[in-house]
């Protein structure tokens, strides 16, 4: 699989002046949602701060938006030569495939950058994101109530590079649909989430 599109929304890059979605998108996160994100109770201002951060040259976030509005994220964050993605996603936007096509463009990101290995930390009980570590063959390791799952990536070739450049044309592209059909809608409109979901597309 080379790009993922799913029906009712997209995935694409965050452009650095979008963190303000990022943080909005975070605060709105159910309080079992919050917990899983941040293994842990985390309070409103922290968020904020941490959003911030999103702006960073060692951050890279991609996101699910549905009807313009951020549904879920992947916060792939840049170690040296290693990297730690966390996941967020809406509750009524989860178990809809919105987490599998988050990873896999984390780990193109993150292959292209040259790293070798991309670990994904949660709770013990958060078993979501251990079922999606593991559909990604990573290597599960325990911690104190916490679980690390470490995957490996190829290194990069012009190729894995070129898609990782037609992702982002195409979702940028599909950004600029959205946003101009969206401009035609009636106001009022609400935002429902989508019945049919997942179209991949090789």
């Amino acid at each position: 699989m080379q790009q993922i599109f799913i029906k009712g929304g997209l995935i694409r890059k965050l452009w650095r002046v979008e963190t303000h979605a990022y943080r909005d998108h975070l605060l709105r996160l159910d309080a079992e949602s919050r917990r899983n994100r941040f293994c842990g109770t985390i309070a409103d201002d922290i968020i904020r701060t941490y959003a911030a951060t999103a702006r960073g040259s060692d951050a890279i976030v991609h996101g699910f938006f549905a009807d313009g509005v951020l549904r879920g994220a992947a916060d792939l964050r840049i170690l040296g030569r290693e990297a730690e993605a966390a996941f967020s996603i809406e509750k009524p936007w989860q178990s809809h495939g919105v987490g599998s096509a988050l990873l896999e463009r984390s780990l193109l990101a993150a292959r292209n950058r040259g790293i070798k290995h991309l670990q994904v930390c949660c709770l013990a009980d958060n078993r979501r994101m251990q079922q999606l570590a593991c559909k990604f063959e990573a290597d599960i390791t325990f911690d104190y109530g916490t679980v690390i799952g470490t995957m490996e990536n190829p290194h990069p070739t012009p190729l894995s590079v070129m898609q990782e450049l037609a992702a982002d044309g195409h979702s940028f592209a599909a950004a600029c649909v959205d946003f101009q059909s969206r401009l035609l809608r009636p106001m009022g409109a609400l935002v429902r989430p989508p019945q049919h979901w997942l179209q991949v597309h090789s």
